[in-house]
């Protein structure tokens, strides 16, 4: 029995069951550092062995480039929670309830359509018309292969063995990962918790410093 000078402890918020799934592509991130590194090392050698204005020219053009390359290469991903789905593209941030969310598409880009009627490209999320012209062919293969008897032949290291049929079509990986957003929208959109208003942020720590770069490297042009 507890004492009026004795306090229950306070009850804690739920913690979320699982983690948010993240998206982003790796060749952009390859890329962006690769950039980043090639930008660094030649604009800092201009800075410390330029004369005139070249050390001005590259400190604009590093104000100006670096951010870029960051938002298009480096920031973009997209999270997948089990409430909403968070888009983060060069120069914005969008926060979708997945109640919000009318429908994905998968076409030349991936994008992800509100109720509102907001359309919202998935940066993150490239689309390859050559690894979905190669996963068509193998689900051609495999549709041609299973309508022969069902399940095929495969030698292996000891012998031949058969070769399991996949469950479903086989995708693109991008295009896999919009059929399991659509089965996160279908699982979690009538959940109370996942509903409220779509959100959007602008990267002004990214826009602003490229802006500055933008206007300084103009007027140092302009003097010549």
């Amino acid at each position: 029995m507890t004492t009026p000078d004795q306090q229950s402890p306070a009850p804690q918020p739920p913690r979320p069951t699982t983690r948010d799934r993240i998206y982003r592509s790796p060749m952009g991130l390859v890329g962006g550092v690769l950039v980043l590194g090639l930008a660094g090392w030649l604009g800092v050698d201009a800075i410390i062995s330029g004369e005139g204005s070249t050390p001005w020219l590259a400190l604009a053009t590093l104000l100006l480039v670096v951010p870029l390359v960051v938002a298009f290469t480096l920031r973009p991903a997209v999270y997948a929670g089990e409430d909403r789905l968070r888009v983060r593209n060069p120069f914005r941030l969008i926060v979708l309830p997945w109640g919000e969310v009318a429908s994905l598409r998968a076409g030349y880009t991936n994008e992800v359509v509100s109720k509102a009627g907001d359309t919202y490209q998935m940066w993150a999320i490239p689309v390859s018309l050559r690894a979905r012209s190669r996963a068509a062919r193998k689900e051609a293969r495999r549709t041609a292969q299973a309508s022969g008897g069902g399940r095929g032949r495969s030698r292996g290291l000891g012998g031949l063995s058969d070769v399991d049929v996949h469950d479903g079509p086989v995708r693109a990986e991008s295009d896999q990962i919009i059929h399991n957003l659509r089965q996160t929208l279908e699982a979690r959109e009538q959940a109370s918790t996942a509903q409220g208003e779509v959100t959007v942020r602008w990267a002004y720590e990214l826009l602003a410093p490229a802006v500055a770069g933008a206007v300084l490297l103009a007027v140092l042009l302009a003097i010549g």
